[in-house]
């Protein structure tokens, strides 16, 4: 177990040091603009990267003072979705309702990033996000599937393990979110 442990902190170093700074300066960057134009944030995930959602809404939120949002925070709008208009389009019909706009974006956290059998609810998001002109942004392993496709930037968490991918996946996911909201606060505060 011990060296299950030591090799799995290595893989988070290696992550570190191969992970795109450009790329994350990039959306950094798109964040600090969205919220300098009062844009809205929507930010979406499945599973583990679902919670990871909700926890960011939080910390856009409070800390930046970007309005932010996740369909998946009430339960009871998702789930009357998911059984009236079914899984595909709850996250879509969601923005819609929420009418999503140039001013706004989409932040998708995803494993895989979605593609045309997984994910369709997340695919079907980016690219409602895409026909209202609001920009795509995105977090994802793999080869990021169709969010590098859909989004204006997408930043990819490199697999070092395949046994590992989830995990590092969804860990990333926050490191980033917080880096980024930390980021911009310290500058703020500068």
């Amino acid at each position: 177990m011990k060296a299950y442990i030591q090799n799995y902190l290595k893989e988070l170093i290696e992550i570190s040091n191969i992970i795109d700074i450009d790329k994350l300066m990039i959306l950094t960057e798109e964040i600090k603009l969205l919220k300098e134009n009062q844009g809205r944030l929507f930010i979406v995930g499945v599973g583990g990267s679902a919670a990871n959602a909700s926890h960011a809404v939080n910390d856009f939120r409070k800390i930046l003072g970007i309005e932010s949002y996740s369909p998946l925070d009430n339960v009871s709008e998702l789930t009357a979705r998911i059984n009236d208009d079914g899984w595909e389009t709850s996250l879509s019909n969601w923005l819609n309702t929420s009418k999503i706009s140039s001013k706004d974006a989409v932040l998708v956290f995803s494993v895989g990033g979605g593609s045309e059998t997984t994910s369709q609810n997340l695919v079907l998001a980016m690219t409602t996000a895409r026909k209202a002109n609001a920009k795509v942004f995105s977090i994802v392993s793999r080869d990021g599937g169709c969010a590098r496709k859909l989004s204006e930037v997408c930043v990819l968490i490199p697999v070092v393990n395949s046994g590992c991918i989830t995990p590092h996946a969804e860990e990333w996911q926050a490191i980033l979110w917080h880096m980024i909201v930390s980021a911009i606060a310290s500058e703020e505060r500068v």
